[in-house]
């Protein structure tokens, strides 16, 4: 099977706070796509308290990526599972040139190719802002931002009642740690997926998450091109 097929086999890229868990969340409902997020998959394995997650939680907690070889290993797994094999959506994976190659290999492997890389481009102090600010509910898991859609009482959320919390890598000097592995190592992903004609950039700086999404679908609807 092959792209040609009519499969949507996505790559979502961009920096951390750019909005990629949002718009995600609408292409799977529209599309009916799994969502393959590395960072879920992480988190999962932290949460568990297994070998991978004590491993990943270091790099994690210092901003930095989990190694190559690690993620690689994962996402062979993944793709080979069935509710992925008629189309994706992945998110978070690949970040680096040898995990797109990688990508590359395993789908050529199975008679698929990538679709759309979809790129989601916000100004980095915007994204600093979005990041620092954010504030989760121990409760219900609400989250807020202390900048752009604050709780009506500091501290406490809206919803239950419970305390909100900054994630450990949320403080500011992690965020701007992370910004910058990005840039060093994954932007030059944009240009690997260009040289192949498949980056869609969408300007998410100072938008609603409905007006990026609108043009995200025209791309995948086929209706426009951005």
């Amino acid at each position: 099977m092959s792209a040609q097929d009519g499969q949507l086999n996505l790559v979502l890229l961009g920096a951390p706070g750019s909005g990629k868990g949002t718009q995600a969340e609408r292409i799977i409902k529209r599309h009916e796509l799994p969502h393959i997020s590395t960072g879920d998959i992480l988190r999962d394995a932290v949460a568990k308290g297994t070998d991978l997650g004590a491993t990943a939680k270091r790099y994690m907690d210092a901003g930095d990526l989990v190694p190559d070889d690690v993620i690689i290993g994962i996402m062979r797994a993944r793709l080979g599972e069935p509710d992925a094999r008629n189309g994706f959506l992945l998110d978070g994976f690949p970040r680096t040139i040898e995990q797109a190659r990688a990508l590359d290999g395993m789908l050529a492997d199975a008679g698929r190719a990538l679709t759309h890389v979809l790129l989601l481009d916000v100004p980095e102090e915007e994204l600093v802002q979005r990041l620092s600010g954010r504030r989760m509910c121990r409760g219900c898991g609400a989250n807020y931002n202390v900048i752009f859609s604050p709780p009506r009482e500091a501290g406490v959320c809206d919803t239950c009642g419970g305390e909100l919390y900054q994630r450990s890598d949320d403080n500011e000097e992690t965020v701007r740690n992370r910004l910058t592995v990005y840039r060093r190592q994954t932007e030059p992903l944009v240009g690997y997926y260009e040289e192949h004609g498949l980056v869609r950039l969408f300007h998410g700086g100072g938008r609603g998450p409905d007006d990026v999404f609108a043009e995200v679908e025209a791309v995948l609807s086929g209706a426009g091109t951005v």
